[in-house]
């Protein structure tokens, strides 16, 4: 974690001595525990933690609004909880924001129920509702490799953002992953890079010849990125115009305008590891191979992309077979 997001997510633990919704001591403390907790011990980003937070605060602010008091411990029983979901399904609220609060609710009440605060978990029965998951979206492998093969530019920043694609599609990284990789992470020779995923957990991502040329040309000129940077323990792989790290953010404008195409429509870098491993799906790669790579941790992550590829065959048919 950078300094600045270290700073920020401490802020916001500040932050809630001043929440009237949760201005109870015992509660404030134990919602703060549950916070270090996910980003210490578990190593959640910031973005994660401040989700957590913003969820338990939910309810908290429901329960003031109908006890005209501060939530308390006592506040987290299962009657009081089910009014709070179906007060969110009343509001017209998306099953899918619904179940991300309950998640989130469920993980700090088995927390409380672990410190002894609570003497059984209240959420054990809470309904949860049905929602389809989407399946990802992908786009075409022919089309994407179309705009990879055509000029780039040979300057420096050019370079760079052609390894950042080719590294996005042809290791299925995510953003975050790609632009927290140091210079010592990338094995060139041997097609390989030593990512932190989700959790804090490392693994190895591997990509093939087109990548590595890419990179190669990029580390070639890397230096006019940074002749002023001044050496640290960590030289980040890919720097910005100051020589400083890039930013997931960066990264999002760079894939958007570098691939930006009339018949791809807008492409993000999730939209690339989505589309790394469907091709490869369709290509024939095993399910357990896929999952590695792009280091789930359950198979049931990685099955998504059978019912991508059962959706494309479905869709080919009734195009195509005369009398579909």
């Amino acid at each position: 974690m950078t300094g600045q997001e270290g700073s920020a997510v401490k802020r916001k633990k500040r932050n809630l001595r001043e929440v009237p919704e949760v201005s109870d001591v015992e509660l404030r403390y134990h919602l703060e525990r549950f916070l270090q907790e996910l980003e210490y011990a578990e190593g959640r980003s910031p973005h994660t933690v401040t989700a957590y937070r913003r969820d338990v605060l939910g309810f908290c602010a429901h329960r003031r609004q109908q006890t005209g008091r501060p939530a308390r411990c006592a506040d987290l029983t299962e009657g009081n909880l089910r009014a709070y979901l179906g007060s969110l399904h009343y509001a017209g609220a998306e099953p899918r924001s619904v179940v991300r609060r309950r998640s989130a609710l469920r993980r700090f009440l088995r927390h409380l129920a672990r410190e002894g605060v609570l003497a059984k978990d209240p959420s054990a029965q809470l309904p949860a509702p049905k929602i389809g998951r989407p399946l990802p979206h992908t786009v075409d492998a022919e089309r994407l490799a179309v705009l990879f093969e055509r000029p780039w530019g040979d300057d420096a920043a050019a370079r760079r953002d052609l390894a950042i694609c080719e590294l996005l599609y042809g290791a299925g990284v995510r953003v975050a992953e790609l632009v927290a990789a140091d210079l010592a992470d990338l094995d060139l020779r041997a097609g390989r890079l030593r990512v932190q995923g989700k959790g804090a957990r490392e693994r190895i991502a591997c990509f093939g010849e087109k990548a590595r040329a890419a990179l190669a040309a990029y580390l070639a000129v890397r230096a006019q990125l940074a002749p002023r940077a001044e050496p640290t323990a960590a030289q980040p792989l890919f720097l910005n115009q100051r020589g400083g790290r890039l930013t997931v953010r960066s990264v999002q404008r760079i894939v958007a305008a570098r691939l930006r195409d009339p018949l791809l429509g807008h492409v993000h870098p999730h939209l690339l590891r989505h589309s790394f491993a469907t091709h490869m799906l369709d290509r024939g790669a095993d399910l357990r191979a896929i999952q590695a790579l792009l280091g789930h941790r359950s198979l049931d992550s990685t099955q998504i992309y059978t019912h991508v590829s059962v959706a494309r065959l479905r869709e080919a048919l009734e195009r195509f077979h005369p009398r579909a």
